[in-house]
């Protein structure tokens, strides 16, 4: 599949919904569909004792994992949709997240041309909507597009998926609104553990850009421990232009967390930029840099240098090869991964992979 194509699928997907299977508009549909994504992984660094490792690890360029997902004509242009969706850890076979069958998707709405409502648990407004903008394209190896390993135990990410949700995704002409609310269900406050994402966009021809804005309130007295956090708001800016054979992108974003504590308010910025060119219909090859300014005491400002060279063996196959370097300031650890923990002030890493649609 060409880099172009999976871009527009993105925009168009993050819209509307990517609900319907084939040409079945009049009637009822259900697609299983899926991606399983593997490879083996060299790491420096890889541990409290500074040895290096190599792994097989699951989903090196996109998550490996397995859906359902249906339409039903309503009539009127009205219609029922739904998708189930559950991440997979391919190297051992277990579920990817918290032992969750439906980790990543369980929706069920009603879309029409006036857009589209969904209820359940699903990724927020502003993961589609800044995803098509990270030039590695929602790769755990490497980017940090949706969160980064920061310095002194932190990770100031991106609000990706929620639970107990209500989203609307609307598309007209060349701009697309989205909202997501969560509710946080906590009886006699409305606002404990709540949250909120709003997100505009447009394209034309071959440019897109997006502005997202989020907030999740903590807990307070809902949880035990009392969650001593008061607020995360996320801001963020995308924009890319696509040339044809060569595509330019360019992400950003402000991180602030504040406490019901007198603990002083994390606060950063990262900033991405990248390329991919298209050498063939087959061969492409990803570049980006990820920058992040931590402001405060553990001021490591890590960054990530990574390079990605793709080869589609069919249109449902591909070969790739990933390389990261990352490194922070002031002693301060970092990792590859926006994962997993640091053990030094740098790390390098390569990962030759696989991957199959279905």
């Amino acid at each position: 599949m060409k880099r172009k194509a999976l871009v527009l699928a993105a925009w168009g997907c993050g819209a509307v919904g990517c609900v319907a299977s084939g040409g079945a508009l009049a009637q009822s549909s259900v697609t299983l569909y899926g991606i399983v994504d593997s490879g083996v992984e060299y790491l420096n660094h890889a541990g409290p004792g500074g040895g290096s490792t190599a792994k097989v690890i699951s989903g090196g360029k996109n998550t490996s994992r397995w859906g359902l997902r249906g339409t039903e004509d309503l009539g009127g242009g009205l219609k029922a949709v739904f998708q189930l969706e559950s991440g997979i850890a391919l190297d051992t076979g277990k579920l990817d997240t918290d032992n969750t069958l439906f980790d990543r998707r369980a929706t069920v709405g009603l879309s029409n041309n006036w857009g589209r409502l969904l209820l359940g648990r699903d990724f927020t407004t502003t993961y589609d909507f800044m995803l098509p903008f990270d030039p590695m394209g929602y790769a755990p190896n490497y980017s940090w597009a949706t969160s980064a390993t920061a310095t002194g135990g932190r990770k100031d990410g991106m609000f990706s998926r929620a639970t107990n949700v209500v989203r609307y995704d609307g598309k007209f002409g060349g701009v697309k609104v989205g909202a997501t609310v969560s509710l946080g269900e906590v009886p006699g406050e409305f606002k404990s553990s709540s949250k909120y994402d709003l997100g505009v966009g447009y394209s034309s021809g071959g440019f897109a850009t997006a502005v997202t804005w989020d907030r999740q309130n903590g807990a307070g007295n809902g949880t035990t421990p009392a969650d001593t956090v008061d607020y995360i708001q996320g801001i963020h800016a995308g924009a890319s232009y696509d040339f044809g054979a060569l595509a330019l992108y360019a992400g950003y974003r402000n991180y602030k967390r504040t406490f019901t504590t007198a603990a002083a308010k994390q606060l950063s910025d990262m900033y991405w930029v990248g390329a991919a060119y298209d050498f063939s219909p087959a061969f492409t090859l990803y570049g980006a840099v990820y920058k992040q300014n931590i402001k405060g005491a553990t001021d490591g400002d890590p960054i990530l240098f990574s390079l990605r060279a793709q080869y589609n063996l069919s249109k449902r196959t591909m070969a790739y090869l990933s390389a990261g370097y990352a490194k922070a300031r002031n002693g301060q650890n970092v990792s590859l991964s926006r994962d997993f923990l640091g053990y030094a002030n740098n790390q390098v890493g390569a990962t030759l992979g696989l991957q199959h649609r279905f």
